[in-house]
């Protein structure tokens, strides 16, 4: 296979898209509708809204399953990726009727959420083992011993997964805002 091959089950999806298939489309919701939910409701913070986005990207997907580009990356940074933008075009549209803190809070708060989104994006694309210790380390408080123990490897693995899982997450701030595509999707469309 190819180096920048996409997945079989990417480049599948996007042929049956493109033939019409109904099932296709009911399969890539099944997928990744959580996804496209917890994005858009992590940068609007409102439920409704991020419904409508979600049923937004969907719709843009079916309608345009062409302008998914296997070389630029996944599927499911594809629909990151849509579900950034029309969350983010959304927030700057609701800033501009009702224009609480100007632009430079609206700016800050794009900021924010997109950190966490991505934040989000990295925790569910890491590796299992590398999810298991951060979860044990920052979601129970547990140590580095008690997470050892508790995956059953060694206290040097557990610090290794843990600094590793912590390495990843960092990059969640040092992306631009504008223009940035998520993760693993080269370039905006």
């Amino acid at each position: 296979m190819a180096e920048n091959a996409p997945p079989r089950w990417d480049r599948r999806m996007q042929q049956r898209l493109s033939r019409g298939e109904a099932a296709a489309l009911g399969e890539m919701y099944d997928r990744f509708a959580a996804l496209v939910h917890s994005q858009a409701n992590r940068v609007l913070d409102d439920e409704d809204a991020a419904d409508v986005v979600t049923r937004e990207v969907f719709g843009y997907v079916w309608e345009n399953p062409d302008m998914y580009d296997p070389k630029q990356g996944s599927m499911r940074a594809w629909l990151a990726f849509l579900t950034h933008r029309e969350s983010v075009r959304r927030l700057r549209d609701a800033a501009d009727d009702d224009g609480p803190g100007g632009p430079d809070a609206l700016d800050e708060r794009v900021r924010r959420a997109t950190a966490a989104a991505r934040a989000d994006y990295i925790v569910s694309s890491m590796p299992a083992p590398l999810r298991a210790a951060l979860e044990l380390a920052y979601v129970q408080r547990r140590d580095y011993r008690q997470t050892a123990a508790d995956l059953g490897v060694t206290e040097d693995e557990a610090r290794r997964r843990l600094r590793l899982g912590l390495q990843l997450l960092s990059t969640a701030r040092t992306r631009p805002v504008e223009g940035a595509p998520p993760p693993g999707y080269g370039r905006a469309l």
